[in-house]
């Protein structure tokens, strides 16, 4: 289990949820991981289960200083980082005529200005080690639309155009940058969304239809598909990877399968 043996990470959001299983999986695959997220008491406790190969440092990805905190932690530790995944997000549901601009702009800030203060953060230290990956984590959401979600969409599909001009100029530097696009996000950002009497974790495989059996399977292991795609794009197994969407989605964004047509049904 070696796939990023040799790798330094920097893993926003990583106290819970996608980010915390990335975390793991990449320790796992023998990178040394530095959680960044501002819930501390659950990113420390990750960091510590993890063990040796993590570590927690507090990060708002909002803020210029707080990014460069965490770069100097990162160096400290464990050595220059060559890979960055930015996962912190939030969701908010509410119809379009009814969003504070407030809200709109919270959104705004956490899912997609921080991804470009880590970015831009990281990138001297990330070319000083040779270069690296860098792997923004957008949605489906980013690859189309929901009513409901008109303060998150625009945040999403924003980040797939920085990950583009991203990739075009950092590639110079050794440095490939790529979008995940996963259907099914961290059952915390779900929960205020959610009514009491659903399990979060339970409404992941909800829209696996044209996957059938992917309702079948534990809500975390569909979260687990979205970190072994990041594990992808940020081991050497993808080196010819850059500037690119990598829908996790289980076909939902394939189209529509219509019921009075021809292959509806297997049989």
């Amino acid at each position: 289990m070696s796939r990023l043996e040799g790798k330094i990470a920097i893993i926003t959001g990583g106290a819970r949820g996608t980010g915390e299983q990335t975390a793991r999986l990449f320790a796992d695959e023998g990178a040394k991981v530095v959680i960044g997220d501002v819930l501390e008491e659950e990113g420390a406790a990750t960091a510590a289960d993890i063990g040796e190969a993590a570590s927690f440092v507090r990060l708002d990805v909002t803020d210029p200083e707080s990014w460069k905190d965490c770069i100097e932690h990162t160096v400290a530790t464990f050595g220059a980082p060559t890979v960055l995944v930015n996962n912190a997000g939030l969701l908010h549901m509410e119809a379009f005529v009814d969003i504070d601009p407030a809200k709109y702009e919270q959104l705004w800030r956490v899912n997609l200005f921080g991804p470009f203060l880590g970015m831009q953060a990281v990138t001297d230290a990330m070319q000083s080690a040779g270069g690296g990956s860098i792997i923004n984590v957008s949605s489906v959401d980013g690859l189309s639309a929901k009513n409901g979600l008109g303060a998150y969409v625009p945040t999403k599909w924003g980040l797939r155009g920085l990950t583009r001009v991203a990739a075009l100029e950092l590639g110079q530097r050794g440095i490939r940058v790529n979008t995940v696009c996963p259907e099914a996000g961290g059952p915390g950002m779900r929960k205020e969304f959610i009514p009491d009497s659903i399990d979060p974790m339970d409404t992941l495989s909800f829209t696996h239809g044209v996957i059938p059996q992917n309702q079948k399977r534990p809500g975390i292991e569909i979260i687990r598909d979205i970190a072994r795609m990041i594990l992808f794009l940020a081991s050497d197994e993808s080196l010819s990877c850059t500037g690119a969407d990598y829908p996790v989605d289980a076909g939902w964004t394939a189209g529509h399968r219509l019921k009075f047509n021809p292959g509806y049904k297997a049989d």
